[in-house]
């Protein structure tokens, strides 16, 4: 368990009845985040509060009422992912800045400009964000982030979401690197030749083109063909 110095309160509200309970920040973001963790790493106490800084705890009839269990484990989880966490002035900071470069490095990979059908940098799609005052919520998902930024940010840059269909042949002696391309890559189509080569056609976000050459280049040495499918 935490030390009680380094706890903060995460809350829950269910009507008028409050429950807390004092856990590590670090620890209890990773768990709200979806990663793993044990939550035996988290509490700080084992107990389950109605008042944290008062010491006040919840009754079991309460707990009953509102978890349907009394077990503290059980309750501390569901806490942590439908409750508030109070992260201090520098560690909601930290998380923010964490979560936006994870949703500028996706709209990136994902995006388009349609003027000129090229990426957008990563310094241009966070320069966009700052005019935009785009707020980021570092509890919400990347997924979700990106999709309220992108719409943010299209009266700052023209910008696309779009996918792209690549065909590609890949020369017999290097066929060794398919399961890799499988693994990080969507085929939507996939056929082995005669002469032992491996064409596919690859889905793949249009701001990821360049990562799919990058790649292929890598694996084949350069000699493998490909062509953007109309």
């Amino acid at each position: 368990m935490v030390s009680l110095d380094k706890a903060v309160v995460a809350r829950y509200k269910h009507g008028k009845r409050i429950f807390e309970v004092l856990v590590d920040p670090e620890e209890a973001y990773l768990i709200r985040s979806g990663a793993k963790g044990e939550i035996e790493e988290v509490l700080a106490v084992d107990e389950i509060f109605v008042d944290a800084s008062k010491g006040e705890k919840a009754t079991e009839s309460d707990l009953m009422a509102v978890f349907s269990t009394t077990e503290v484990g059980e309750i501390a989880k569901e806490i942590l992912k439908e409750g508030e966490l109070q992260l201090t002035a520098e560690q909601r900071r930290k998380k923010v800045e964490e979560k936006k470069m994870m949703v500028i490095d996706r709209i990136a990979r994902i995006s388009l400009n349609p003027q000129t059908n090229t990426p957008h940098p990563p310094t241009r799609i966070e320069i966009a964000m700052n005019e935009a005052k785009v707020h980021i919520d570092p509890f919400k998902s990347v997924d979700e982030l990106v999709n309220e930024t992108v719409k943010a940010i299209r009266a700052i840059i023209p910008i696309k979401i779009a996918e792209i269909a690549i065909a590609v042949k890949i020369p017999a002696v290097y066929t060794g690197g398919v399961y890799e391309l499988k693994r990080n890559f969507e085929l939507v189509k996939e056929e082995w030749q005669e002469d032992g080569s491996f064409i596919a056609v690859v889905k793949v976000p249009a701001g990821m083109r360049d990562e799919l050459f990058s790649f292929l280049n890598r694996i084949t040495k350069g000699e493998a063909q490909t062509k953007v499918v109309k």
